[in-house]
């Protein structure tokens, strides 16, 4: 049923938290997306991991997306070029030796923000960091360095002593359980409203 929606009706899905529409769309323009990254990044495993920080965004903030300003794709490729140039950022500060609290203390949001999106932000943090107490503690060193210390997976393999193939591993099976999590979550949720 899913493979028919159009991505109007899949993103729609994706807002209502339905983890089969996020895979849908993950099948549908994941090859695309990693091509783009990579001409940015270069590097492989770069492409890969921005890729994953995409449809982590697509989920958790797919409200964001708005079809009256154009297509899903034009929007996931905008959204893909600033995290992979965000992480080539970060890349150089770290090669730099410039502090990175230094750097973000320049792209501070405006004390003006939306309170509801912050609200809704925080909310969903806490979310996450509950799926994350689902984790092995190996699983949640890999997912805690990457997507909050802004390490590549190199990096972790080379901090930790593990392996990069084992580094992999671990991202790929916490992912594969958060979202079984979500999507346990996500059905009880449905059955509870």
């Amino acid at each position: 049923m899913t493979e028919t929606l159009d991505d109007r009706e899949l993103m729609k899905l994706v807002g209502e938290k339905d983890p089969a529409a996020l895979e849908w769309l993950y099948d549908r323009y994941e090859r695309i997306v990693y091509s783009f990254a990579f001409r940015i990044v270069q590097d492989a495993m770069a492409a890969e991991e921005v890729v994953q920080e995409l449809f982590l965004r697509v989920w958790t903030h797919s409200e964001r997306y708005d079809e009256a300003q154009g297509k899903l794709t034009t929007w996931m490729f905008a959204v893909t070029r600033n995290i992979a140039v965000d992480m080539l950022r970060r890349k150089s500060v770290r090669d730099q030796g410039i502090s990175v609290e230094d750097t973000t203390l320049h792209t501070m949001a405006d004390e003006h923000a939306d309170t509801e999106a912050q609200v809704e932000l925080r909310s969903e943090g806490e979310r996450m960091r509950k799926v994350l107490t689902e984790l092995s503690r190996d699983q949640q060193q890999v997912i805690d360095s990457i997507y909050y210390g802004g390490m590549t997976q190199q990096e972790v393999s080379e901090r930790y002593n593990i392996p990069l193939g084992t580094v992999k591993s671990r991202v790929r099976l916490a992912l594969k359980q958060m979202k079984k999590h979500l999507r346990l979550e996500g059905r009880r949720e449905g059955y509870d409203g």
